[in-house]
């Protein structure tokens, strides 16, 4: 069981403003009516940038919209953190956010498109830059050049990625130890939290969809990239839990967000700063350290199905709860039928399965009208072995990485949903994890599945006594990872296909799959998708 941690609630400790430095004429978020000036040096400063931006912003890990053309940008606010002086050494550090203009994909916008990660309609999506600026480069920041502005506050000077100069990334480590606001950006430290200064700054450089700095190997720092108004589910799911005192997850010490004027009523989360984890290590990594000399792994699984449980009890002792009758479950269904129509439509090797697994949801709403019910909560909303650390320690598991899926909008985030897709992800990542390690169609997925579900059901009610649900959403996110591996990985897509066949024939009397269907031999290197942010010291 976890140990009990104080509940924190956050101060809001306010220090006072900084004044603008040379670069802007103010330091101002960008509100809907800009006085004449205003406007005009909103426009040098971005019009200088977007020919660099352009090329840069593409070629990011974190950049949501790779493969559509960037048609323009919005500058939404500006705020010098740390002020450059022309012919002076110490750098500058220039915090924007921006809108990134984009076309649709193709089929966006289709009745019954998905709205989810695989389907993109015209996006204006609003992203964090942190950008240092000097007169000359260090030779070690060279590659984090981003290029040389020409006309604009930055004329002729350096721009680069300010995260990789330990200067700057202490800069905001500072910022969140003394909390205030500066122009848009609210810096908060929760109650009773004391962050000690020169902590050396270390960028983590195995990122997808955003940016970690560790300090120390103290604290991590978590930049959100793409960002929207409201609160950020890894700021808010981990803070109600330090609140139930569940240690299961790293309690948050500070954070920042921009509160921007005409961009919503709500603030944007920007960061968040929580403890490291260091010498810990992630369940995927350990999932593939047992199956490289064949050991066992069910009691590690046991384990984490425990842990995860804790935190699921914790979550809906936390926050509100649901309950999903007839209509949501039917709409639920209908959400989870389009999404297959729209893979199986892309996918030819998932068209023959196509009506055996509607069946799965055609019985989950099937028992909504016979008057069934299922509890709705906060979940994690994207647990794989690789959002689970046991730590150095104690060997005690610990989730990390609330922010659900980044690419799905924050209100699909923040709905209440079923606890057993959280299983589900966990469940699908056991079978990847056999098939990287050379172990998929041996018992070790199976065994480690059935652990966790003793793990979980330990704690809550075994996952498998609710088999259409489970059924429904471990399927929902089979159909996903076919999706996913056809577009980006396809010698991959053996493995959610082995699951398509299984979960299309949950009674095992699947008979060969026709030409086409996916079935190879080769293994997969990876979950799909999971490149994710570790709390792990390297």
């Amino acid at each position: 069981m976890s140990d009990a941690a104080p509940s924190r609630r956050g101060t809001g400790r306010r220090g006072a403003s900084a004044s603008p430095g040379p670069l802007l004429s103010s330091v101002r978020a960008a509100p809907a009516a800009h006085a004449p000036e205003a406007e005009t040096a909103d426009a040098g400063l971005l019009g200088s940038l977007v020919p660099l931006l352009s090329e840069w912003l593409p070629r990011q890990r974190w950049f949501a919209g790779k493969g559509r053309p960037i048609t323009g940008f919005t500058l939404v606010a500006a705020t010098e953190l740390l002020p450059h002086h022309a012919g002076a050494t110490a750098p500058g550090l220039l915090h924007l956010l921006v809108r990134a203009q984009q076309p649709g994909s193709p089929g966006a916008g289709r009745p019954g498109a998905d709205p989810g990660p695989a389907i993109h309609a015209g996006t204006d999506d609003c992203y964090q830059l942190l950008l240092g600026v000097q007169d000359v480069l260090p030779p070690h920041l060279a590659p984090a050049l981003i290029g040389r502005p020409v006309g604009g506050p930055l004329h002729g000077r350096a721009v680069y990625e300010g995260l990789t100069d330990p200067r700057l990334a202490t800069l905001l480590l500072e910022r969140l130890r003394l909390p205030g606001r500066l122009g848009p950006l609210r810096f908060t430290r929760e109650e009773g939290v004391v962050i000690g200064a020169g902590l050396a700054p270390r960028l983590i450089g195995a990122e997808q969809s955003n940016s970690s700095v560790v300090y120390g190997e103290t604290y991590i720092l978590k930049l959100f990239r793409r960002v929207c108004p409201g609160t950020n589910p890894d700021l808010e799911l981990p803070r109600a839990l330090a609140g139930t005192g569940c240690a299961r997850v790293p309690a948050p010490a500070a954070w920042f967000e921009a509160v921007v004027p005409g961009a919503g009523a709500e603030p944007m989360t920007l960061g968040v700063l929580q403890p490291y984890l260091p010498g810990s290590a992630d369940g995927w990594q350990l999932a593939l350290s047992a199956l490289a000399v064949r050991a066992d792994f069910t009691a590690s699984a046991r384990a984490l199905g425990h842990a995860t449980a804790e935190v699921h009890g914790a979550l809906a002792e936390a926050l509100p709860t649901v309950v999903l009758r007839r209509p949501q479950l039917e709409h639920l269904a209908a959400a989870m039928t389009r999404r297959l129509d729209i893979a199986a439509d892309a996918v030819p090797a998932l068209r023959p399965y196509r009506a055996a697994l509607r069946g799965a949801y055609d019985d989950l709403a099937a028992l909504g009208r016979a008057g069934r019910t299922w509890r709705a909560q906060r979940i994690h909303g994207d647990l794989h072995l690789g959002q689970a650390l046991r730590t150095a320690e104690d060997g005690r598991w610990a989730l990390i990485d609330f922010e659900g899926e980044p690419a799905r909008p924050l209100a699909e985030r923040t709905r209440p949903q079923p606890t057993a897709r959280d299983v589900a992800g966990m469940l699908r990542s056991f079978d990847y994890a056999a098939a990287v390690g050379r172990a998929a169609g041996s018992s070790w997925p199976e065994r480690a599945r059935a652990a966790f579900c003793e793990g979980y059901g330990a704690v809550h009610g075994d996952p498998r006594e609710e088999p259409q649900l489970l059924r429904a959403h471990e399927t929902d996110k089979a159909v996903y990872e076919v999706l996913y591996e056809a577009r980006h990985r396809p010698d991959w897509l053996v493995v959610p296909m082995a699951a398509i066949r299984r979960l299309a024939d949950p009674a095992g009397t699947d008979p060969p799959p026709p030409e086409g269907s996916g079935r190879t031999t080769d293994s997969a290197p990876g979950d799909a998708g999971r490149e994710t942010p570790r709390r792990t010291a390297p």
